[in-house]
């Protein structure tokens, strides 16, 4: 365990070993448990959401780790404007670059801090390019057809949701929330070397809290009943609220998810797209990705202030373009 400031410091690698011996040592209690249905679900659910995400966590890793090896450090304070502002939405809209879902952007948003990005364009990075990437806007379109709505919609309230908590970051954030980010020297050297050194660390840092993430949005999942969006028709404002939080619960992946919203042909387009807003901006799995990669003092700030804005900005913006159905 690492010691830090004499303090006992909690890795992902610590999850990851106490889960293993934890397996190991109830392993005849878990044969029996396994059996029963809803367990067996929750596996299922966690296989798939593992599986699902952790193509793109390495994708994010590799990424990361090539920003670390070979891209030295102006180049990307330059690639910006000078106004901390006005990088916003630029790096807002660099999400369009990276096809991939939120496991990929948080360890591309680390290595952007210590690479020199200013914090709140990382952190806008971070927001959009899970939502607003060319693959999640395909399956968009080809999940609601008919509906162009649904896909400017959603980029445009993505958008949003990252500028807006890049801004209020830029107003009133603290570097000092940040207690796990990568120090400017760190991976310093150059080539094929640094970039191996640079994917291990960032895969070791965000492997196990994907694991642990996927845990809870097993179990949660499984205990949201089916019954209770069918329940939702006609009730525009409990919809909303009611989406917004299984967006969290279910922790899907942002090239998956509309489908999912498709599916719920019962509810209105409005909280369809607010589900389809909150999911790649936060939910169980992206804290415990945050809270492993940038520290808990963050997570705990960031996560709940990301869901208002983007609730906030799905909600106006639907309005805006799909209206209130």
């Amino acid at each position: 365990m690492t010691i830090i400031a004499g303090r006992a410091r909690l890795t992902s690698v610590h999850v990851v070993a106490a889960v293993l011996v934890a397996a190991i040592v109830a392993r005849p209690w878990l044969a029996e448990a396994l059996s029963a249905p809803a367990v067996a679900t929750v596996a299922t659910v966690f296989v798939a959401v593992c599986v699902q995400a952790l193509p793109f966590l390495v994708l994010g890793v590799l990424l990361s780790a090539a920003i670390a090896a070979f891209v030295p450090a102006g180049v990307l304070r330059r690639a910006l404007p000078s106004r901390a502002g006005a990088a916003v939405p630029v790096a807002g809209l660099a999400g369009l670059a990276l096809p991939g879902c939120e496991c990929a952007s948080v360890p591309v948003a680390r290595r952007l801090l210590g690479r020199g990005v200013p914090e709140a364009a990382a952190l806008a990075f971070l927001l959009a390019a899970p939502a607003v990437n060319p693959v999640v806007l395909v399956s968009t379109a080809i999940a609601f057809p008919g509906e162009p709505g649904m896909v400017v919609a959603r980029f445009a309230a993505s958008l949003a949701t990252a500028c807006v908590m890049g801004w209020l970051w830029q107003r009133y954030g603290r570097s000092e929330w940040i207690t796990a980010r990568v120090p400017s020297g760190a991976c310093g050297g150059r080539g094929w070397s640094a970039f191996a050194d640079a994917a291990r660390q960032d895969l070791v840092a965000a492997g196990g809290f994907l694991v642990l993430g996927a845990l809870v949005a097993a179990v949660l999942g499984v205990l949201v009943p089916a019954s209770w969006t069918e329940a939702l028709a006609g009730r525009l404002v409990l919809a909303v609220a009611v989406l917004a939080v299984l967006a969290v619960v279910l922790a899907l992946c942002s090239e998956a998810d509309a489908f999912v919203a498709a599916s719920l042909s019962a509810l209105p387009l409005l909280p369809r797209l607010v589900f389809l807003v909150v999911g790649p901006a936060v939910d169980v799995k992206l804290a415990a990705l945050q809270a492993g990669t940038f520290g808990r003092a963050f997570a705990l700030r960031f996560a709940p202030a990301t869901f208002a804005v983007a609730v906030g900005c799905a909600i106006g913006v639907g309005l805006v373009v799909i209206g209130a159905r």
